[in-house]
């Protein structure tokens, strides 16, 4: 893709009149008619954009795609996941993904994953919870418990449940970075002691109350059997952790 420094016309906050990047590719013709897009966000594998205006964030991860039959392959899989973690957490934790096949510039076929932008919402992360009253610490705490209890019974049903927890990075660079050997126990220490639920950057925050807490990513795990198993236990056992700072953080 190719970067394109822009200013952004619907910025908020601090970031009014600040200098944002639009990343051109024709993978986002399907979205957008100048093909430009505005990065907004990235995880450990995936890269968000937003569209022009603003309705939609457009998903990629670099790392998949190639043949048709390949993304073909790879979107029914996302797709299969994504309906599975959308079901278990039920439309008050769920929003709607959309598996759109688009080749990129260099010509391999891409999964663009297009969900709503959801333009009033705080991810947990970069929330303040000393400025929400007791009552929405209560509130909050109760929909928190209510999605470990809906993630634990969807893993006892089939052995997987979502990424409740989320990284992010700023660039590609950055995530190559996270990524690496040297950086193994520092990630490690995030995910065992720094990334309780309270932090978490894929469950957001609405003001939409059909949906108040809203869980964005739908990613599954691309691993072996066994890494998985390890991997899930160590996650339900994190639960007991964040169950207890839920109610400590929140009275829940």
């Amino acid at each position: 893709m190719r970067p394109s420094a822009q200013m952004h016309p619907h910025g908020r906050g601090d970031n009014v009149g600040a200098t944002m990047t639009s990343y051109i590719d024709v993978v986002f013709a399907p979205i957008d008619r100048d093909l430009a897009l505005e990065r907004v966000a990235g995880g450990n594998e995936t890269e968000v954009y937003r569209s022009d205006d603003g309705r939609y964030v457009a998903k990629l991860k670099g790392e998949l795609g190639g043949s048709l039959d390949a993304a073909l392959a790879q979107a029914r899989e996302m797709r299969a996941a994504a309906d599975g973690f959308a079901a278990c957490l039920g439309p008050s934790y769920a929003i709607p993904s959309h598996y759109v096949l688009a080749r990129e510039n260099s010509g391999r076929v891409q999964v663009l994953v297009l969900q709503p932008f959801l333009c009033d919402a705080r991810a947990l992360s970069a929330l303040d919870y000393r400025a929400l009253t007791p009552h929405e610490r209560r509130h909050l705490g109760a929909h928190l418990l209510t999605i470990i209890r809906r993630a634990e019974r969807l893993y006892r049903t089939t052995g997987s449940m979502p990424d409740l927890y989320g990284r992010t990075s700023s660039s590609h660079a950055e995530r190559r970075r996270n990524r690496s050997l040297r950086n193994l126990p520092r990630r490690l220490w995030s995910f065992l002691v720094e990334r309780t639920l309270l932090r978490s950057h894929n469950l957001m925050l609405t003001n939409d109350p059909a949906r108040p807490v809203a869980l964005v990513d739908y990613d599954f795990v691309r691993r072996g059997r066994l890494y998985k198993r390890v991997y899930f236990l160590v996650r339900r056992l994190l639960f007991y952790r964040d169950r207890v700072a839920i109610r400590l953080a929140l009275g829940a």
